[in-house]
């Protein structure tokens, strides 16, 4: 799955939290997903490692692997793409996707201008990474959804119940994907 072909509606990001049953999500989707690697908890050569042994498993099994890291670094990786906050996503990498981190309107308009594939909009309810954060809501992040120019993945506080709740979008979960 690479670009030119629909991006997945499910996507797993990597967590501290969530990092010792990845191996065990990620075998167990009946359709492709996104896997957004972040690992940020590891030193640099553990990082690395760790990554290859999830991408393995994840290419094995069909999903999108997203690195959460430069394009350069996703590229002697062998990423799919980039994941990050739309001004870290540019200059446009044809070979990589790019999905850009957004909270706000002002966020997608900068996704939008760099032209990035998807853009992950958040936090949408409250979070087990953010407690006490404030939270777009359901009407607010349908509102901020309908007005970006690409495709947008619900983050935060996210569970497959959350997801019907918003009328079946394209979804990210941490460790939601467990309720």
């Amino acid at each position: 799955m690479t670009q030119g072909h629909p991006l997945p509606d499910l996507w797993l990001l990597s967590d501290e939290r969530n990092a010792h049953r990845l191996h065990i999500a990620l075998r167990s989707f009946p359709v492709p997903v996104g896997f957004v690697y972040r690992h940020y908890h590891l030193p640099p050569a553990e990082r690395f490692a760790e990554y290859r042994r999830l991408a393995r498993i994840a290419r094995a099994e069909g999903h999108l692997v997203i690195l959460s890291d430069s394009a350069m670094t996703a590229r002697e990786w062998g990423a799919d793409g980039i994941y990050g906050a739309p001004l870290s996503l540019y200059p446009r990498r044809a070979d990589l996707l790019r999905i850009a981190t957004a909270h706000d309107m002002r966020e997608i308009a900068q996704a939008t201008r760099i032209g990035a594939d998807a853009v992950m909009l958040s936090p949408v309810f409250p979070t087990r990474s953010h407690p006490g954060a404030k939270t777009l809501g359901p009407q607010r992040f349908l509102h901020m959804a309908k007005h970006a120019q690409m495709p947008v993945i619900a983050l935060g506080g996210m569970t497959a119940r959350r997801e019907r709740r918003l009328r079946r979008v394209k979804w990210a979960a941490i460790d939601g994907l467990s309720d």
